[in-house]
């Protein structure tokens, strides 16, 4: 019986019909032309185009929006338009500015969507992780599809509002974690899929970040700010506080009032294949240890307020259907799984950036990072390895394109949010533990309590004083507005 191809999440993709109603050209009135009317093979209707804007233009936000625009090097043309660039720093923001000048230019999204709501299909959402949430979520609510990057959010709560919105507001959406769109982790699926490692109970991901600063304490110095940068409107949801040039562009990353830590910036690259490929929702308990600081001899010095140098945090899942349950490990700043026995001497283990193995009854599975270059333990079974017929739908654009492709066309996004949320809320778990840590025990040896999860209703129940970490407080003027 010939195997139809298996796509890989649910439909929350809109016809044309249904994407016309809630565009600005339905509301404008303007009539869609066919479009061999107005131009042979390859030609791109005006009504064919979408009007994309940025909440973050630079950096990361750059790459995003020239992948999902089409734009060419040679031509600076697009397929799609770029109607708004928005960003708290004109510096980083620059090379999109200049690579887009029609765009309007805003530094306050709030300000960008208020003026410009009628002429915006979609937005990209490439800010520090603490703006995810309180950026993409007015979006939506307007009926725009929304592209987030990594993690989907900055904690639990907010993850679970955007998936419940996503399916609110019935709006195509997609988390930028662009190795979900790749053969890779389809290949994983697959082989998963026809038991060709058998049952699988264990799971270990690694990455080798931080490869910035953390476990620190919070800076003291007086900073001047840069006259090209917003502070205020940078912190956004964030707690106020001073300026700091370790802070942006990049240093964000270690500190829990703005991000994710090494766990947020790599977990939903490199988890995604086991996540996917073993149908895994919430864990029902998560389990940390971290790296211990020490001032001076015996005197603990627990930085709260930023992510540990290393950790290790064990989740785990309860059996779903015939699959019987499973422990995921993660393991960050230089930590890692014993080296498999199966390894040649010299053979590399996942790759520079980490990578995971899923060991099952009959064998092991080893990926790279983006769920790449799948390969069976020990490595020469793959000489004698038989490729199944691929039958999960491959995706042919970028991880941008196949979203902007679902907008447009109908179709699967390969990490919409109704994957996509449950997934983020498993990782960012992750973090609930590791902050709780440093509550359960004053000596300074965290990890020692394993938290038990309600995942349904995102509560901790074994320990009252972990669930501050599933939500946090918000400035005033930023609050999720559910």
């Amino acid at each position: 019986m010939e195997k139809k191809p298996i796509k890989m999440g649910k439909n929350k993709s809109m016809d044309r019909r249904s994407f016309l109603k809630n565009s600005a050209l339905a509301t404008s009135g303007i009539m869609i032309v066919p479009r061999h009317v107005l131009g042979g093979k390859g030609y791109t209707a005006p009504s064919d185009r979408l009007n994309i804007a940025a909440v973050g233009a630079g950096g990361k936000g750059d790459g995003n929006i020239r992948a999902a625009s089409l734009w060419n090097r040679a031509t600076g043309e697009t397929q799609e338009n770029i109607v708004a660039l928005c960003d708290v720093d004109q510096k980083m923001a620059k090379e999109s500015f200049k690579r887009f000048p029609k765009a309007k230019r805003f530094k306050d999204f709030r300000v960008m969507l208020n003026e410009m709501a009628d002429d915006i299909d979609a937005v990209i959402v490439s800010t520090p992780d603490h703006s995810h949430a309180t950026a993409a979520l007015p979006f939506m609510q307007l009926g725009k599809h929304v592209y987030v990057e990594k993690p989907l959010t900055h904690n639990v709560y907010e993850a679970r509002v955007l998936t419940e919105a996503a399916a609110k507001y019935n709006v195509v959406t997609q988390m930028g974690n662009q190795g979900s769109s790749g053969d890779g982790i389809r290949q994983v699926c697959e082989w998963v899929e026809i038991g060709i490692i058998g049952d699988i109970r264990e799971v270990h991901c690694w990455t080798n970040r931080p490869v910035w600063p953390q476990g620190l304490a919070r800076p003291q110095d007086d900073f001047p700010i840069p006259d090209t940068l917003d502070w205020d409107l940078w912190l956004g949801p964030a707690p106020d506080q001073k300026y700091h040039p370790g802070l942006v562009p990049f240093g964000w990353r270690g500190w829990w009032d703005f991000g994710t830590g090494s766990l947020g910036d790599m977990a939903c690259h490199i988890i995604d294949p086991a996540f996917k490929a073993l149908k895994l929702k919430y864990p029902i308990a998560v389990e940390s240890s971290t790296v211990t600081k020490y001032a001076r001899m015996w005197a603990v010095e627990n930085n709260v307020e930023s992510a540990p140098p290393a950790s290790l945090i064990h989740f785990d899942f309860p059996a779903r259907g015939d699959m019987p349950p499973v422990t995921l490990h993660w393991y960050d700043g230089g930590l890692m799984p014993r080296r498999p026995i199966e390894l040649k001497e010299g053979e590399p283990m996942g790759s520079g950036d980490g990578g995971g193995i899923l060991v099952g009854d009959n064998g092991k599975i080893m990926f790279d990072t983006y769920g790449a270059n799948p390969r069976l333990l020990p490595s020469d079974r793959m000489k004698y390895f038989k490729q199944p017929e691929p039958f999960i739908e491959r995706v042919k654009v970028s991880h941008q394109r196949n979203w902007i492709n679902a907008i447009k066309n109908g179709g699967e996004c390969s990490s919409s949010f109704d994957y996509a949320g449950p997934f983020t809320e498993m990782v960012l778990m992750g973090n609930l533990a590791l902050r709780s840590a440093v509550i359960q025990d004053g000596r300074g040896y965290p990890g020692r309590k394993r938290l038990l999860w309600d995942g349904d209703n995102m509560k901790i129940t074994n320990f009252k004083p972990a669930n501050q970490f599933v939500k946090r407080p918000y400035r005033d003027g930023w609050e999720l507005k559910v």
